[in-house]
């Protein structure tokens, strides 16, 4: 079903999809194969996430209730739009982040943004996305340095992705772009540093997978830290994981949320 992934560009070598997910039914298969040909048919840019990437970068296999499509913004409209003049029925879930389309009990995910809008995709996504093969039609797949900046804030009490990220470093620590992945994460270097110190323990004899002087400019940053008082305003970023279980902070504890204003 995934057959060998290829680089757009000369920037990452080329690679094998190690797995693929698997599908629930017959029917869910064949309404991701005319989904995925429907939007080959566009001729807009988008790339395959979600546990198909996961799979195809690790040779994790999970069952999968849907496909995750992510364009840029500009263009998730046109692709809701096209869906709908077909029969297909659409929802704007969050016009921040996510559309959604649907056949019976089927559906993908037209993902725009993540973290409610925090990350939009920009063309940079597609500089280094190889292309795969799902189901007979030919498309690129997420690269790893965006699947794990995709993943990084999916830290809920039903679901956390930290582990996929450690399998995506184990697995494609020499595709990551580690400083691409540190601008992403520039204001949010703690969550960066967390998940490679989680790697770090689960992969003891792997600790080289992770580029020394990355580690040495986060423990630097965190050292910097040390020396300053902590911040006046008792912000509760944990909101940005999860609305639901932080929420005792901002309604019991006189915390407030990362984007509210504080006076």
């Amino acid at each position: 079903m995934v057959k060998d992934i290829r680089p757009v560009t000369g920037s990452i070598e080329m690679v094998t999809a190690a797995a693929a997910p698997v599908v629930t039914s017959a029917s869910a298969e064949a309404f991701y194969a005319l989904a995925l040909r429907e939007l080959a048919k566009l001729d807009l840019p988008f790339l395959l996430a979600g546990t198909y990437a996961l799979s195809a970068y690790t040779g994790v296999t999970r069952a999968t209730k849907d496909l995750d499509i992510v364009c840029k913004p500009a263009d998730y409209p046109r692709v809701l739009g096209h869906f709908r003049n077909l029969g297909y029925t659409v929802a704007i879930e969050d016009e921040r982040w996510l559309g959604k389309v649907f056949q019976d009990e089927h559906f993908f995910d037209v993902i725009f943004a993540f973290w409610h809008g925090m990350a939009p995709v920009a063309d940079q996504w597609f500089e280094s996305a190889p292309h795969v093969e799902v189901f007979g039609t030919k498309m690129r797949i997420i690269a790893p340095t965006e699947l794990i900046w995709s993943k990084a804030f999916v830290q809920l009490r039903h679901r956390y992705d930290g582990a996929d990220i450690a399998h995506l470093i184990l697995k494609q620590h020499d595709q990551i772009d580690w400083r691409r992945l540190l601008g992403y994460m520039e204001l949010h270097w703690e969550v960066l540093l967390a998940h490679l110190l989680n790697f770090r323990w689960a992969y003891p004899s792997e600790r080289d997978c992770v580029p020394r002087w990355l580690m040495d400019e986060l423990v630097a940053r965190l050292k910097a830290q040390f020396e300053l008082p902590p911040p006046r305003v008792r912000i509760c970023r944990g909101r940005m994981f999860s609305q639901v279980d932080y929420q005792p902070a901002v309604e019991q504890w006189g915390f407030v949320n990362a984007d509210e204003d504080s006076e």
